[in-house]
């Protein structure tokens, strides 16, 4: 007669699976804590709007007058705004966080945190071009160093950044993709494939900021309070835009974070490539991999920024954009060409207004009484 064999419990060892498994879980685990952590200091610390720092306010105006009419006459831009960056950025976390578990560590979803990441020196890059933005914002304590370097505030819709650096890549690749298929591998697009790619993006990422740009300015989200009066457009209005300097120069952060993500033949993307040709942290190349991404976009972050600091050495920003629409804080005037226009004050030279933007502090300029600006003009 058969006996039954006995049955042997196997002691389960935890092997490459379980390690990962484990190591994925804290992984998500410590996330999860940053994540709690950062928002929660974004609640503590964020300033409503309409909460102004004494060292930019007004004190001669109460409430938020607007001498501008805003986009469509509608008086609720900015909560329509700033929630809408909310809801956006809520969606983008979502997708990435979904998209992270399929395909983790893509270089997609690296590249778009190194988008968010340059967030950091937004401060200085509002200050390059004389962005001024809404003091009804919700914004950052002006008195923090970083902050303070924004002309008046450092808003919180500047987290909606990789909506606009990243996103010109996908209509770019598409079409060289389409365009490769339907010409012969002699032609250009084949050889020089990162040209051309720069090239479409260039275009799409001009036109997209123009009128992206265009439609914020109108709904009162901020200003270039100087512009170059050549190719500008509406200069000297409250609307007043740098169309070839702004739009040109932002391509500079748009390109290089298309052309890191251009798969070859070999189905490696160029940033791939150049981190094993650096030899950037080899036994994690992952890491390597965001390192080589997030320094190279700071780099065309700061060539962006130097292209305004340039035309801000020069003084050739002539053009001061009245109204000034934001009467509750001073005129953002560091050169006095506001005061030279007839603009009231009182006046605010910003922080950095020495060497770092090659002269020393604000000039003693006399308000116009017939200038352009003043409201005798208006």
């Amino acid at each position: 007669m058969a006996t039954a064999m006995p049955v042997t419990k196997l002691a389960v060892q935890p092997g490459d699976g379980g390690r990962k498994s484990v190591r994925s879980g804290i992984a998500w685990g410590l996330l999860t804590v940053v994540v709690f952590l950062g928002l929660a200091a974004i609640g503590h610390n964020l300033r409503p709007g309409g909460d102004i720092d004494p060292r930019i306010a007004n004190p001669a105006v109460t409430g938020h007058p607007r001498p501008v009419r805003p986009l469509f006459g509608d008086s609720h831009w900015m909560a329509k705004m700033q929630w809408g960056t909310l809801a956006a950025m809520a969606i983008v976390i979502v997708v990435c966080v979904v998209m992270w578990r399929r395909y983790p560590k893509h270089p997609i979803l690296l590249m778009a945190i190194c988008c968010e990441g340059i967030l950091w020196m937004d401060p200085a890059m509002n200050w390059a071009p004389y962005a001024v933005y809404n003091p009804q914002l919700w914004h950052w304590p002006e008195s923090w160093p970083l902050a303070s370097l924004s002309p008046t505030v450092e808003p919180l819709v500047c987290f909606g950044y990789v909506t606009f650096y990243l996103l010109p890549f996908f209509p770019g690749i598409w079409l060289l993709r389409r365009i490769q298929r339907r010409l012969p591998r002699e032609s250009f697009v084949w050889r020089h494939p990162l040209i051309s790619l720069s090239v479409l993006v260039f275009v799409i990422g001009s036109v997209y900021d123009a009128f992206l740009e265009n439609m914020c300015i109108r709904a009162g989200l901020y200003i270039y309070s100087q512009v170059v009066p050549f190719g500008s457009i509406f200069s000297g209005k409250s609307y007043q835009f740098p169309l070839l300097w702004e739009s040109g120069l932002i391509t500079l952060v748009m390109i290089p974070a298309a052309v890191l993500l251009y798969r070859d033949d070999t189905g490696r993307t160029v940033a791939e490539k150049l981190t094993q040709r650096m030899r950037v942290f080899p036994k994690h190349p992952a890491l390597g991999l965001f390192v080589v991404m997030f320094a190279l976009l700071n780099v065309a972050y700061v060539a962006y920024g130097g292209g305004f600091a340039i035309i801000k050495w020069t003084k050739a920003a002539t053009s001061v954009a009245c109204p000034y629409p934001y009467p509750e804080v001073k005129v953002y005037d560091p050169q006095g060409f506001y005061a030279k226009a007839g603009q009231p004050g009182p006046y605010l030279e910003g922080i950095w207004n020495g060497w770092e933007a090659a002269h020393s502090g604000r000039p003693d300029t006399p308000t116009a009484t017939n200038g352009r600006c003043s409201p005798k003009a208006n």
